[in-house]
C-alpha cells in the first residue's frame, strides 16, 4: 500500500510540445538578436563618429566636401558600411556646423519577412531624434 502511494505523486517537468514552443522562441530571438546586433553596433559607431567630429575645433572652417570625406575616412576605419558620405547633412545655422543623418537599415529575416530599423544620429549632443511616421 505504501507502494502504490509513492507512484501516484506527481510527476513534474516539461512536455515534448512545451519544450518544442521554448525552443522555437528562443531560436526566434536569436535569430532576432543576430540580425539587431550588429544595425545597433554600427549606429553606436556612427554616432561615436559624428560625436567626435563635431568636438574638433577646426570643424568651422571646414567645407561640406571636407567634413565628408572626414567621415568617410572615419567611417572606413569604423566598418560602417551603410551611412554614405552622401548621406550625412549638415547644418550650419548655429556656431558649429551640426552634422546629423538619418537612415534606415533593412535586412532579411526569413524568407520575404524582412527588418527595418530607423536610426537618427548627430554630433548635437542635443539634438532631438527625429520621430518617423
Amino acid at each position: 500500500m505504501y507502494r502504490t502511494r509513492a507512484m501516484k505523486s506527481k510527476q513534474r517537468g516539461l512536455t515534448m510540445f512545451g519544450f518544442l514552443f521554448v525552443a522555437v522562441v528562443l531560436v526566434m530571438l536569436a535569430m532576432l538578436a543576430m540580425k539587431l546586433v550588429p544595425a545597433y553596433i554600427e549606429y553606436f559607431s556612427v554616432k561615436k563618429i559624428l560625436a567626435t567630429m563635431g568636438q574638433e575645433s577646426d570643424l568651422k572652417s571646414k567645407s561640406n566636401a571636407d567634413i565628408r570625406n572626414d567621415f568617410e575616412r572615419r567611417a572606413s576605419v569604423g566598418y560602417v558600411t551603410v551611412v554614405k558620405p552622401e548621406d550625412i547633412a549638415i547644418d550650419r545655422h548655429g556656431a558649429v556646423p551640426v552634422i546629423s543623418t538619418d537612415y534606415t537599415f533593412r535586412t532579411k529575416l526569413v524568407g520575404n519577412v524582412s527588418l527595418v530599423v530607423d536610426f537618427s544620429a548627430s554630433s548635437d549632443p542635443n539634438a532631438v531624434p527625429v520621430e518617423v511616421e
